[in-house]
């Protein structure tokens, strides 16, 4: 009897181009476009972006390997800790893992979700998600290598400020209507990146003589490489076409000058306009480059970081609308206040 099943179809190049990388699309599609509408324009868009990448390559290879050896040897679990003891002495501690942790912020939300089902209290958990999104080890280096060591260090000042403000005006409030009762009926703890479950016990500093935490090393560094090159790339195609064709006085008369004005229009654009923690540093460094003052380019990392989609998701998934909107209160304000700071010593 003949075989009268059909070979399956050929997946069309729509649905193939769907399986792409967004960011990796959105990398060709610009160069595309410049190709297409300003030949001129495309090599040294290229050669500025190569040129970027590589200038910023010791800063990349050192972020991902401190954050390979912090996932390695099981690190991540110190965190934990920072939910012990007195209510205080918690959300200094959750602020200060929190800007220093390599968790991203769809790793942290089954974490998060598990101690608030457990009682943990909710100032110290706002501390935590203040601060965790800002600062991490991958991200002090990438932002030390373009904008400065003083940069990334006030950077990392501001998010553990802001984790332990966040805290303590979460714990003046506890009982009242805002804070009470947070948790939705059913969080939603999903994440949108792949997340490894960490290591339980205490950390394992030589994790080289355990072949899963070898594993878990080359998966994280291969993992986070993929990850930096894509946004830092994207990000450099995106600086060079800001500083080619977006013209220096529009930037400095928005953003530039001395005063509060410049700082808030930073957090304002800042919210919205962010694509991630990374790729908002080449952007910033196009932005001072065109007059935008220092305070501004505070406020715009830190109102951006707080509000950027992967970390308003992390904590949209778990609680009510009312602690949401206090988070992004807390944030806005932080980022002002931290843009006020910055601008006074810069």
């Amino acid at each position: 009897m003949a075989d009268s099943s059909l070979p399956a179809p050929r997946p069309s190049l729509w649905s193939r181009a769907r399986k792409l990388d967004r960011v990796v699309l959105t990398i060709l599609a610009l160069l595309v476009a410049i190709a297409l509408l300003d030949p001129a324009q495309f090599w040294p868009t290229v050669t500025f972006t190569a040129g970027a990448l590589v200038n910023t390559a010791p800063f990349i290879l050192f972020a991902i390997l401190a954050v390979g050896y912090l996932k390695a040897t099981g690190a991540e679990t110190l965190i934990a800790r920072s939910f012990e003891g007195r209510e205080t002495q918690m959300i200094f501690m959750a602020a200060i893992l929190g800007g220093l942790s390599p968790f991203c912020s769809c790793e942290i939300i089954p974490f998060i979700a598990a101690l608030l089902a457990v009682g943990a209290p909710l100032s110290a958990v706002m501390a935590l998600w203040l601060a965790s999104p800002l600062m991490d080890p991958a991200m002090f280096a990438i932002t030390a290598g373009t904008l400065g060591y003083e940069f990334a260090l006030a950077k990392a000042v501001s998010a553990v400020s802001l984790g332990i403000a966040g805290g303590f005006v979460v714990k003046l409030f506890a009982s009242g209507p805002v804070f009470a009762d947070p948790l939705r009926a059913k969080p939603q703890i999903s994440g949108c990146c792949s997340a490894r479950k960490p290591f339980e016990g205490r950390p394992v500093w030589s994790f080289w003589t355990e072949e899963p935490r070898r594993t878990a090393f080359r998966d994280a560094v291969l993992e986070n490489g993929a990850f930096l090159l894509k946004w830092l790339t994207v990000a450099y195609v995106i600086e060079a076409l800001m500083l080619n064709y977006v013209p220096a006085e529009w930037i400095a008369q928005v953003l530039g000058g001395d005063g509060v004005v410049p700082i808030l229009l930073g957090a304002l654009v800042g919210a919205p306009a962010y694509l991630n923690g990374y790729a908002a540093v080449p952007l910033v460094d196009a932005l001072l480059d065109q007059g935008m003052a220092q305070g501004a380019a505070m406020s715009f990392v830190i109102a951006g970081g707080v509000s950027c989609i992967p970390a308003a998701v992390a904590v949209w998934a778990l609680v009510k609308p009312r602690v949401f909107a206090a988070y992004l209160g807390l944030g806005f304000t932080g980022a002002v206040l931290a843009g006020l700071g910055w601008a006074a010593i810069a």
